[in-house]
């Protein structure tokens, strides 16, 4: 009897053992583990920026089929049935006609073609942008995954502080019982914890924000558990500023766009211009009508063909005014141009000397936090033994706290200012610096023998 009841007893402590253990493993499962791969992967399949912006392509490609539509063979038809009665006559007079024309432009002074032209760019444009914006998609999903990692390492410091402040109270307040330290010292480290458990709190909700936020990014339910699986990982990044900047200046997606919206104005200028001409077309066309009432009936065929043309000899200054405003938008776009360039020049150095700073820190706060933790020994021992002073406890704590978070914040914001600096240089997705620069080497190197064989070949003519 004893040996059933230890046994159910087992049994039960068994499963209250095992159950936790169950369901810790199925949350465990259900919660998304993501690296940073993983995390840009999935923002770029679900971010609706991004949505947005794909969306952009799809009207610029209609924008293309309405301007080629413009310049082809138009089809047009109608028909009528008409019933009519004359109070003198008996009869009701019944009848229907219908028509087809063909017509085609054949000169518009280059309009159709200047706007074919700008549509094409368009649908160019709004592929760079899509582009681009899956390269800021991409570092913005960088910062908010280190942002979390940062925010939860600062979480762990402050927790450690409140950690260090309660046991130094609790090691004054039994000083103060042996009445060895005075009751100031209760007080400063009573008011000392107290502030360290206000900066834990904050640490904390700026922790839980930083997730939200990465969650927005990524698309994904906030009830949802996340679980990142990277933490910082120091890659060196080698090449030179001037090299970058230079990279950066041809290659950034959304510089190629003003690029391309000031070639848009040109072919604005020449389709405004265009109406000071004539527009000449060909058409075609049938048609035929029949009387059905009263008897005999009656019908009738014709066919035309000919060229029209249409010219606005005054307009009263609609024209002038059209050219006017396309000459504005030009220079309004070279001025874009310029101003992107100039912006990017100072972005893209401010990036540069930022990660440049970030690394420079890096190689002196490991040592400064070693160099803390020992100072902080040191001043709680001799303080324990009555040697030391309580200024030189709470010194201590404040130099390890900085140190601790100096550390924590150069490791993040060169990660950080490195994928600012890649997005700034307008680099591909999965592609470093060093392999675009070495292939706008080969490229560059390749372009150069081109021309120097067509030179070679037009001297041998």
């Amino acid at each position: 009897m004893k040996k059933s009841v230890l046994e159910k007893v087992k049994t039960i402590a068994a499963g209250v053992i095992v159950a936790p253990l169950i369901m810790g493993t199925m949350g465990i499962c259900e919660a998304a583990e993501l690296s940073i791969q993983e995390a840009v992967d999935m923002a770029l399949e679900q971010n609706t920026d991004l949505a947005i912006t794909r969306v952009g392509e799809k009207s610029a490609r209609a924008d293309l089929k309405s301007a080629r539509g413009q310049n082809s063979v138009t089809v047009s038809g109608n028909g009528s049935l008409g019933l009519n009665k004359n109070s003198t006559e008996s009869d009701q007079n019944r009848n229907g006609s219908v028509s087809a024309s063909v017509s085609l432009p054949i000169f518009t002074a280059g309009k159709n073609e200047a706007n074919i032209s700008s549509s094409k760019l368009g649908v160019k444009i709004a592929q760079l942008e899509t582009e681009r914006e899956r390269e800021n998609t991409r570092l913005k999903v960088i910062k908010a995954y280190y942002d979390v990692l940062q925010n939860k390492q600062t979480v762990e410091v402050d927790e450690q502080t409140v950690n260090n402040y309660k046991a130094h109270l609790t090691n004054v307040q039994q000083l103060y019982e042996a009445g060895s330290k005075a009751k100031i010292d209760v007080l400063r480290s009573s008011v000392e914890l107290s502030n360290s458990e206000q900066d834990l709190i904050r640490s904390k909700n700026k922790y839980e924000v930083s997730i939200k936020t990465l969650k927005n990014i990524l698309g994904l339910p906030y009830e949802e558990e996340l679980i990142l699986t990277e933490d910082f990982n120091y890659v060196e990044f080698n090449p030179e500023l001037k090299d970058c900047l230079a990279y950066a200046l041809e290659n950034r997606k959304d510089i190629i766009v003003d690029k391309y919206q000031v070639k848009q104005t040109k072919y604005a200028i020449r389709s405004a211009k265009a109406d000071y001409y004539p527009q000449i077309s060909v058409s075609a066309g049938i048609g035929g009508s029949q009387r059905y009432s009263p008897r005999p009936h009656t019908s009738s065929s014709d066919y035309e063909a000919g060229v029209s043309a249409r010219w606005n000899i005054f307009d009263g200054g609609v024209t002038h005014a059209a050219v006017e405003k396309a000459r504005a938008a030009y220079e309004k776009a070279e001025l874009t141009l310029l101003r992107d360039l100039e912006n990017l020049d100072l972005s893209f150095q401010t990036a540069y000397l930022d990660m440049r700073e970030a690394e420079k820190r890096l190689r002196t706060t490991k040592i400064a936090v070693t160099m803390a933790q020992e100072d902080y020994y040191i001043a709680t021992e001799k303080y324990k033994a009555g040697e030391g002073l309580m200024l030189d406890v709470l010194d201590a704590q404040v130099a390890l706290v900085s140190a601790q978070l100096n550390d924590i914040s150069a490791k993040y914001d060169y990660s950080r200012s490195r994928a600012t600096v890649e997005n700034e240089m307008g680099l591909s997705i999965g592609e470093t610096a060093e392999e675009a620069l070495n292939r706008q080497s080969d490229e560059i190197t390749g372009q150069s023998a081109l021309d120097t064989k067509k030179e070679v070949e037009e001297d041998g003519q």
